[in-house]
């Protein structure tokens, strides 16, 4: 079993330094994309770029952003201006951009480039881009089979927030479920175990993925596994398009007040072919994003729509 995830010591030595990089022109470095991708590679960019960045047409508002020059100067949480920075580089760096940085769930009153945003309501606003990638965009090599891993459900994370208290109150004692909180302040102490690495849950055939201020950080790298994610139906979405998820096709889905959580892994304990569907499902959308130059290519659209409009 191998986790892919982004030395973070090379991660802040790229983003400083990247600002001491030469810079493409724009218009040259698409291009150079464009020419290293396939016709395969290709089919999906404008429709994901268009889901990105909703606003298609102008729009008048006053502005009262950072210039692009003016993130080069990071403050903190420093990788999202890292993030930030690696592709508003190849613009003017006097063009002002706006954005609002950490875990966002609610509508933008205004176009903002954001990590995040609600699936439903009118969120054209939030401007999706991938940021603090390094720490959402894991993924696992998984050498242990569905049929090889323990019968339960493993869910370990902080419990602050009340829809995951509600759940550990639910089945923190359920036979069926192995349930840990980190956090030692908030929540409940008799909750409390020590944190379990990834792959101490890929023993696991369920893992739990509860959202949390707003998506749930470890979905991407259980839908790269052969474990399954259980979640109720998702409420937010970033730059995996959360939003496009179909309900037990690439996660198990459960009620809103969690009620048949039983009723589902009994299911797919009993139907493991149905499992492993989902578990191939899951695996093929993940892989959507492990293209470097389409990453690449489809950021910079999105900031190019962005300052057209």
């Amino acid at each position: 079993m191998k986790v892919h995830k982004q030395n973070k010591f090379w991660f802040y030595v790229k983003g400083y330094s990247q600002k001491n990089f030469p810079t493409k022109k724009l218009d040259r470095k698409i291009d150079d994309l464009y020419k290293k991708l396939s016709k395969k590679d290709l089919e999906d960019i404008e429709f994901r770029v268009d889901y990105y960045n909703k606003i298609d047409s102008p729009i008048k508002f006053e502005r009262n952003g950072t210039k692009i020059k003016d993130l080069k100067k990071p403050k903190t949480p420093k990788s999202y201006y890292f993030d930030l920075y690696e592709y508003a580089r190849y613009f003017d760096k006097n063009l002002l951009i706006d954005y609002s940085f950490g875990d966002i769930n609610t509508i933008l009153p205004i176009p903002i480039i954001t990590k995040s945003r609600p699936i439903f309501g009118n969120n054209e606003n939030n401007i999706l881009l991938n940021l603090d990638k390094a720490r959402h965009f894991v993924s696992v090599e998984d050498s242990i089979s569905f049929e090889n891993k323990k019968d339960l459900l493993i869910g370990r994370g902080g419990v602050y927030q009340q829809h995951r208290m509600n759940f550990y109150e639910k089945y923190f004692n359920n036979p069926l479920c192995d349930l840990g909180q980190i956090n030692k302040n908030g929540g409940n102490p008799k909750w409390i175990k020590p944190k379990t690495s990834i792959a101490e849950h890929l023993k696991f055939k369920f893992i739990l993925s509860l959202e949390g201020n707003d998506v749930a950080t470890n979905l991407k790298w259980i839908m790269s596994s052969n474990s399954i994610a259980v979640t109720p139906p998702l409420k937010m979405e970033t730059w995996f398009m959360e939003g496009t998820l179909k309900p037990n096709e690439h996660f198990i889905c459960i009620d809103e007040n969690y009620g048949n959580l039983e009723e589902k892994l009994h299911y797919y304990l009993k139907y493991p072919k149905e499992a492993n569907e989902i578990i191939r499902n899951a695996g093929e959308y993940r892989a959507k994003f492990n293209n470097r130059n389409v990453e690449n290519l489809i950021s910079l659209l999105v900031l190019k729509k962005y300052f057209k409009q």
